[in-house]
């Protein structure tokens, strides 16, 4: 039997090393273990707070199954960000818009695809 439970920071290391098993381009363990600073996400669109989409929400306000949102094409056109980290990387995948479909890219050719921008989003420890 499988059990799924929330990361913790424990795992990150385990985590980045199946990274490595599984992909040519894999995520560093410091990008596994950042995580989306709501504050910073409502500043960079300006707006006081912004929140995630409940589980049980995400097809009737986005248009898509839960496993296949993705910023390419949306059916309505939301503010979007990135953050700016993945302008480090020469490739980013991102959901192809149905479940398990992906696509490699750029992250600028993302950002274009998306009308998206780039800014500091994710939570840094000090």
């Amino acid at each position: 039997m499988i059990e799924i439970q929330e990361m913790t920071a424990a795992d990150v290391a385990d985590i980045a090393a199946l990274e490595r098993l599984c992909f040519s381009a894999p995520w560093s363990e410091n990008s596994i273990a950042e995580e989306l600073d709501m504050k910073k996400a409502a500043k960079s669109v300006g707006e006081k707070s912004v929140e995630m989409i409940h589980v049980k929400d995400i097809n009737a306000i986005t248009g898509y199954i839960r496993g296949g949102c993705t910023a390419i094409g949306m059916k309505k056109q939301y503010v979007t960000r990135i953050d700016e980290s993945a302008k480090t990387q020469e490739q980013i995948y991102v959901s192809g818009g149905r479940i398990g479909s992906q696509i490699q890219l750029k992250p600028d050719d993302l950002a274009k695809a998306a009308k998206a921008e780039f800014a500091d989003i994710i939570r840094h420890e000090n």
